[in-house]
């Protein structure tokens, strides 16, 4: 996950420089008054994330996988815990039966 987060990270900061460059070549229009770091910014963002979706999409699947793998031994876990937790209330019922009833646990 950390890698494609700076792989998208490296996508945007090529975009802030591309279009930074433009801005102050004139090529692409400025912002009004004194927005123009923050409209650099947004046609950063705007041009890098169709980009990131198309050039990540395979390190997008991978990362999508791992975190289901995660959540997958995640709900196992519980589940095992849960199974376990069920046992011993199971036993610690059927010992206080055992003694309500005047048998021996």
């Amino acid at each position: 996950m950390l890698r494609y987060t700076l792989m998208r990270l490296g996508i945007f900061v090529g975009c802030l420089v591309v279009v930074w460059g433009l801005v102050y070549s004139g090529l692409a229009p400025r912002g009004l008054g004194d927005s123009n770091g923050l409209w650099i910014v947004l046609l950063a963002l705007l041009l890098s994330a169709p980009i990131s979706f198309v050039v990540l999409r395979e390190e997008r699947d991978r990362a999508s996988e791992r975190i289901v793998q995660r959540v997958d031994r995640a709900k196992a876990n519980l589940d095992a815990n849960r199974n376990q937790e069920d046992a011993a209330d199971d036993t610690a019922r059927a010992g206080d039966t055992a003694r309500v009833e005047g048998r021996p646990s």
